[in-house]
């Protein structure tokens, strides 16, 4: 039995030329061609492809978006996901949703067709080099969170998330039965410790650092 693919692509020519190039193998067989998220939602449902070859960027509700509703669902299908970008984050994301596959667009398209192999096969397919990135940042933030939460005691880190809340010095003291005076002594430690000049550096640092 052929290998049954749903195709979902926004670019008209892009969804052509993967339907040709898919068509020209024995073993497989497209069932569907998509051009939104509906439509590939709607095709994965009524036809329950055996792989499902998803465009990551499509305007609207993305490949990702796919997938979340594809999951809510109970709708699970073999995913290779078809981009010519892609973050740390939509890459642990697309894992934890299911894909098994990632391929580049700007990759051979032999390697497509050995991924959906592999694929259906019940393998792994994902580019090493965008995985290791992808851990790599992981690893990163997670040592970065630490280190800034071992330099800051558990009242200066509840006072950042009061600060990244958009708390003024006042509430935050209201808050903490403090003065606000002891409040603004807090802060000024706070920014010594993590290497900033104000509110706004002090959120967007504890954004980066995960602390909040």
């Amino acid at each position: 039995m052929p290998i049954r693919i749903v195709v979902a692509d926004d670019h008209p020519i892009v969804l052509q030329g993967l339907q040709h190039l898919l068509d020209r193998q024995v073993d497989f067989e497209v069932v569907a061609t998509c051009a939104d998220a509906g439509a590939t939602i709607d095709a994965v449902r009524e036809r329950r492809p055996d792989i499902l070859v998803l465009d990551l960027r499509m305007p609207g509700h993305g490949g990702l978006d796919v997938l979340r509703a594809l999951e809510h669902e109970g709708e699970r299908c073999r995913t290779v996901l078809l981009t010519a970008a892609i973050t740390d984050a939509e890459v642990l994301e697309a894992v934890r949703l299911g894909a098994t596959g990632l391929v580049l667009k700007e990759s051979p398209p032999d390697t497509l067709l050995a991924c959906i192999r592999r694929v259906h096969e019940g393998g792994e397919w994902i580019d090493r080099d965008t995985a290791s990135r992808a851990v790599r940042g992981v690893i990163e933030r997670e040592d970065a969170t630490r280190e800034a939460a071992e330099k800051l005691t558990p009242r200066e880190l509840e006072i950042v998330r009061m600060v990244a809340q958009g708390l003024r010095n006042k509430t935050i003291a209201e808050r903490l039965s403090i003065s606000e005076g002891t409040v603004k002594v807090h802060l000024h430690n706070i920014y010594e410790k993590l290497g900033v000049g104000g509110r706004l550096e002090l959120v967007l640092c504890a954004q980066q650092k995960g602390l909040v």
